[in-house]
């Protein structure tokens, strides 16, 4: 029973570290939607990739454009910019939130498996399962926001120019969604740890009694 809440334990304490790490890098890396533009000329070309803080324009010099989340002026854009305003919002504020507890989790769950006391580990894991659950919707809205703008974008360019738009999710999205399925793995991780513990009190008793 030792061995195996040992192995609960650091393997929740592995998943949660590697969680928060892969979510840091995530937030600071511009590769979450990526626009590619083949339309030969050069001149023109409007390849782009970004994350949750800028834009990057690939075409020539490369230069990076600041994402007004809370800068803009509200009164000046249309109902459509205010609505993918308020999408971008949501995601630059649920996603570092979710860094930001990830690390009070990650200390939750050190102390609660140094007493190792069952209710303790419980709660560590209900509140990791819990950031799990910010980061999932954060990544859910931030695909929300993606879609409606790329729709938006195919309601005002022709038909032609749309042919040589290809546009695909980065690999900053890619390592989120890794460190959201690796939240869920280590709050379900101290759970186990939880089961382990209480069942060896059970056990421990049982024997006192004989």
């Amino acid at each position: 029973s030792r061995m195996r809440y040992a192995v609960a334990i650091l393997s929740a304490g592995f998943t949660g570290l590697l969680s928060f790490s892969l979510l840091a890098v995530a937030i600071g890396t511009d590769y979450w939607y990526i626009i590619n533009v083949n339309n030969h000329t050069g001149a023109d070309d409007l390849s782009s990739h970004s994350g949750l803080w800028r834009i990057v324009e690939v075409s020539g010099a490369n230069q990076s454009l600041v994402i007004p989340s809370f800068m803009a002026n509200m009164s000046s854009l249309s109902e459509a910019e205010r609505h993918l305003l308020g999408l971008h919002r949501v995601v630059v504020i649920m996603l570092p939130l979710s860094l930001v507890l990830l690390v009070f989790g990650w200390i939750f769950g050190f102390v609660s498996s140094l007493v190792s006391a069952p209710r303790m580990l419980v709660g560590s894991a209900s509140y990791l399962l819990f950031c799990s659950l910010i980061t999932l919707t954060g990544l859910l809205v931030y695909i929300q926001y993606c879609s409606q703008a790329m729709e938006d974008f195919r309601q005002t360019v022709p038909p032609e120019k749309l042919a040589t738009v290809d546009v695909s999710y980065g690999w900053s999205l890619a390592v989120a969604w890794l460190s959201y399925s690796l939240e869920v793995a280590s709050g379900l991780l101290l759970m186990l740890a939880a089961r382990i513990t209480q069942t060896k009190r059970r056990y421990d008793s049982g024997m006192a009694m004989l």
